[in-house]
């Protein structure tokens, strides 16, 4: 398969919405050249690049904001997700980021290393926190400010250097929304390529506080529970739509 991003835009089949063939490569000429595998293995079919922003799509096809078609790629969806991010970490490793020096690419593994200083970079894997926090048959969901159209899930944000992630989602849920939460108990896991995350998520239970909203990070949360209309949220295919799904109350199930 051919992965071929501008940007945060992937390249699909107008008829069908699938991935270019040799051809759109070969229409797209020098900016489809520097083809990048996604695995180390001697019979790797899959390769992946980043062309600049001014590439127009080949005839048949167009770029697509990949956010919005990762959902209706479905199985396809896992490998795009390592794509992009292979794909970036080529982009963004180019040059040393110690001395400046241009960047070789290893042989035996996914890693570019210096000939100069010896410094090593593999793709970023950034953990962070999802989590669920509930409250009886009630479950808190969110609106996050820096999405438009943003649908309504749950509490999430970065792991920060020196903390385990059961520390990140109390510091996130005081912060964003001014709860404390107990009981935290695993549910999954899910790469995520916005831009580079593995989403770990959690159920909580509410212990106490009365909900603040951090402004510069959400627009709204609110409690959904038996009886409320249930807001959009997030696609099955997530592992957010799945966590959320997991945890609903029979009358806001039946919306979902």
């Amino acid at each position: 398969m051919n992965f071929i991003f501008r940007g945060n835009e992937v390249l699909l089949r107008d008829a069908d919405m699938e991935l270019p063939d040799a051809l759109a490569c070969h229409a797209l000429g020098e900016a489809a050249k520097a083809m990048h595998p996604l695995w180390l293995t001697a019979d790797c079919q899959d390769f992946c690049t980043q062309v600049s922003k001014d590439i127009k799509a080949p005839a048949g096809y167009s770029f697509h904001r990949l956010r919005g078609v990762l959902a209706q790629l479905g199985e396809r969806g896992a490998a795009v997700s390592r794509a992009y991010q292979v794909s970036e970490w080529v982009r963004t490793h180019r040059y040393c980021g110690v001395c400046a020096t241009p960047m070789q690419k290893s042989e035996k593994e996914l890693c570019f290393h210096c000939p100069a200083c010896g410094f090593a970079a593999y793709p970023r894997v950034s953990p962070a926190m999802m989590v669920l926090i509930k409250r009886g048959e009630e479950v808190l969901l969110a609106r996050h400010s820096a999405y438009a159209q943003a649908r309504y899930t749950a509490l999430a944000g970065f792991v920060e250097a020196g903390e385990n992630i059961e520390e990140a989602i109390h510091r996130e849920v005081f912060e964003e929304v001014g709860l404390r939460v107990r009981d935290l108990r695993y549910f999954g896991s899910q790469s995520w390529p916005f831009p580079h995350s593995l989403m770990i998520a959690f159920t909580a239970e509410y212990e106490s506080g009365e909900l603040r909203i951090q402004e510069d990070e959400l627009d709204d949360a609110r409690w959904f529970g038996p009886g409320d209309e249930l807001p959009e949220i997030p696609a099955i295919e997530s592992v957010a739509g799945r966590l959320i799904r997991a945890n609903l109350a029979p009358s806001l199930l039946a919306q979902a």
